[in-house]
């Protein structure tokens, strides 16, 4: 416990450390880049007519000083103040409150703010809040898909930490949700108890794509269970895409014994189809989710999920923003869900 805190003190001291030396200039960059401070905050701002090279050799000479864009004399924050910029892709959706609640909660311990903002699902809206958001803040905690070289125009000099992305990342820090094991552990489950023909209701998904998918025909090819893909069924990322997809497996495949979900969401929905096909869960068909929404608790029979702690996720990243401040550029930190049995199996 006292290692722990003394770590976190020493974490903290380097942040502050780090926020209160001397303001690196646009000229000081300029002079370490060897070229102009006219090309220097056209390489910053991505305004363009600049050689990709020379523009990348800029931005990483750029983070080596710890240079950032003075944002104080624009009067949008205060200068004592730390502030993070939060970009999720769905505020509506139960997941996200819980992540922004434990980026917020561990902000506050700091005395940061938090701005957030919402993609509201739309992959094309990613790099433009980048760069307006990355403006206003010192640093960005962002649900982002884009790769790495279409980010770096837009990111700038602005420490970015990504969430739910693969470790393919070297120029950002990271907070890694191991969704592979997570799905490993469900079907384990389901196989451990004797199922054999288990089906998955898979959803598109920006940040890690097909993870689910692969992991699914990892794992029955382990196991030599007799389904192939075409016991994969692709649904929207809502209740309603649960039933449709539900309903399209068992129509398919009728003898189908369990099922894992994309998220708790559409396991929810899974389930109303089952009662509308007179399926009895768990006795006729098992089913898991993912995510572990508290709202998991209020159905009949209580949902088995891959639990998250998305809380804990949220105060991992701005963990991360500690460390990208006090001028690190720290591993990634990988969290991975944890099997809550319930009595849908």
């Amino acid at each position: 416990m006292g290692g722990v805190a003394g770590q976190r003190e020493t974490e903290d001291q380097r942040a502050r450390g780090a926020r209160t030396v001397k303001r690196v200039t646009l000229r000081d960059v300029a002079q370490a880049a060897g070229v102009s401070h006219q090309t220097v905050s056209r390489a910053i701002n991505g305004k363009g007519e600049i050689d990709p090279k020379t523009q990348q050799r800029v931005l990483d000479v750029a983070r080596q000083l710890r240079y950032r864009p003075s944002r104080f004399g624009r009067g949008l924050v205060r200068q004592d103040v730390v502030s993070v910029g939060l970009i999720v892709p769905d505020v509506v959706n139960p997941f996200f409150p819980e992540f922004v609640a434990g980026v917020i909660a561990a902000a506050d311990e700091r005395d940061w703010q938090v701005l957030v903002a919402s993609t509201e699902n739309d992959r094309s809206r990613e790099l433009a809040l980048v760069r307006s958001l990355g403006r206003q803040v010192d640093a960005l905690v962002g649900y982002i898909s884009q790769p790495d070289a279409q980010l770096e125009p837009y990111v700038g000099t602005v420490p970015l930490v990504l969430v739910d992305r693969g470790l393919d990342t070297s120029r950002h820090a990271l907070v890694h949700i191991d969704t592979a094991a997570g799905i490993r552990a469900g079907l384990a489950h389901l196989i451990g108890l004797g199922h054999r023909r288990i089906g998955l209701i898979d959803c598109e998904c920006v940040t890690a794509p097909m993870v689910r998918h692969r992991t699914f025909l990892e794992v029955v090819g382990e196991h030599a269970l007799p389904v192939d893909e075409g016991w994969i069924v692709m649904g929207e990322q809502s209740p309603a895409g649960g039933s449709a997809a539900f309903e399209a497996l068992y129509v398919a495949h009728p003898d189908l014994t369990a099922v894992v979900a994309f998220n708790d969401l559409v396991a929810l929905g899974a389930l109303r189809a089952t009662r509308r096909l007179g399926v009895r869960v768990p006795d006729d068909c098992a089913l898991v989710g993912y995510d572990g929404l508290s709202v998991v608790d209020l159905v009949d029979p209580p949902l088995t999920t891959l639990h998250l702690d998305k809380r804990r996720l949220g105060e991992l990243a701005i963990h991360q923003v500690d460390r990208l401040l006090a001028g690190e550029l720290p591993p990634p930190i990988v969290l991975t869900p944890t099997l809550d049995a319930r009595g849908t199996t």
